[in-house]
């Protein structure tokens, strides 16, 4: 048996979640029946505001940090 790679459970666990996250979306979306459902435009606005906050949160965990030291 061979040892899983800290990559390759990178990849096994991005894709999983990554998955299981759209799959959210899609029902999220479902929502959006009118026939089925009553709200707001500025409901539907702090949806999508908390969740792109958050994406933006998640995304920049990824970015390298830089050093930012002090210099004269």
């Amino acid at each position: 048996m061979e040892k899983e790679t800290s990559h390759d459970r990178f990849i096994r666990l991005a894709t999983n979640r990554t998955n299981v996250l759209l799959e959210k979306i899609r029902v999220l979306g479902n929502c959006s029946n009118r026939t089925m459902y009553s709200y707001s435009e500025s409901e539907v606005n702090k949806i999508f505001n908390v969740i792109e906050k958050e994406l933006k949160d998640a995304k920049s965990k990824f970015q390298i940090k830089r050093s930012r030291k002090f210099t004269l």
